[in-house]
């Protein structure tokens, strides 16, 4: 992997003066920098703020009481010192329980008390509906909830998107909000089918899988309106293969570990 990365470097440096004149591509923390920090906590996000970074993806549910709570997966089991599923659980019960690194577990509420009071933030809300527990009519409630607890006093320079794999809660709010900018995330390589499930949706923001996308499908999709975002991020590999390849968005798992390899070895690369 780092022969690879070399090797990738070594191409970009050659390409220094022509990528210097491309699109400069916002990095954003995936669940607040997974695999450097205590994924979708408060402390991860000023850690992450301090270091400079601007940009950052949550991930939200809501308990059984109605409460929307940021965490990825659908159980507390991975992360936090307990076991149960989120939507069975209510708001008290989850405050009661702590993060395996001690830290408390985060509302919505508290994330956008954070968000808010940073200007010129890019920030990603996933909502997490594909389960049996989301019908139909929970994913229209959660996704109304969730609309206007983010966007009620979202700073003017910020940029909020809410975002989903499932279609469901997009169709509803893209039919609700058709002014409303959403991102429509698969795990697929950027394709021309992907791009045209994301029409059909009326959305032109796409996150796609880095594996399998090339630079002339990114290239091709902005040239047809779309902003383009990849993932995952897991290395530093992966944050070069997708700025090499042109993307507007890079989600990583390691942002801290990309912001020193930018200061140390490349500082013409340039992110938001």
């Amino acid at each position: 992997m780092k022969l690879y990365l070399s090797l990738l470097f070594t191409i970009l440096l050659s390409y220094q003066t022509f990528l210097a004149q491309e699109r400069t591509p916002t990095l954003f923390a995936h669940r607040d920098g997974a695999y450097e920090l205590d994924e979708n906590t408060l402390s991860a996000f000023q850690t992450s703020y301090n270091h400079g970074l601007r940009g950052f993806e949550i991930d939200v549910h809501i308990t059984k009481d109605n409460e929307i709570v940021v965490i990825h997966d659908h159980t507390i089991d991975r992360t936090m010192q307990g076991s149960g599923t989120v939507e069975n659980m209510t708001a008290a019960e989850l405050k009661e329980i702590k993060t395996k690194k001690g830290n408390q577990i985060l509302f919505l509420d508290e994330a956008l008390d954070f968000f808010n009071q940073y200007p010129g933030l890019y920030v990603e809300f996933e909502m997490k509906t594909r389960t049996d527990d989301y019908t139909d009519q929970v994913v229209q409630k959660f996704s109304e909830q969730l609309f206007e607890q983010v966007y009620k006093n979202k700073p003017e320079s910020s940029t909020y998107l809410l975002t989903s794999f499932d279609k469901r809660p997009l169709t509803y709010l893209k039919n609700k909000y058709q002014t409303e900018d959403l991102l429509f995330i698969t795990s697929k390589p950027l394709s021309e089918d992907v791009l045209n499930q994301a029409k059909e949706l009326g959305i032109n923001r796409i996150g796609c899988n880095i594996g399998g996308t090339n630079r002339a499908m990114v290239k091709n999709a902005q040239e047809q309106g779309f902003v383009v975002s990849l993932w995952p991020g897991k290395t530093v590999d992966d944050f070069v293969l997708g700025y090499a390849l042109g993307a507007d968005y890079l989600c990583s798992d390691v942002p801290l570990e990309v912001y020193t390899f930018l200061k140390n070895n490349a500082t013409w690369m340039k992110v938001n």
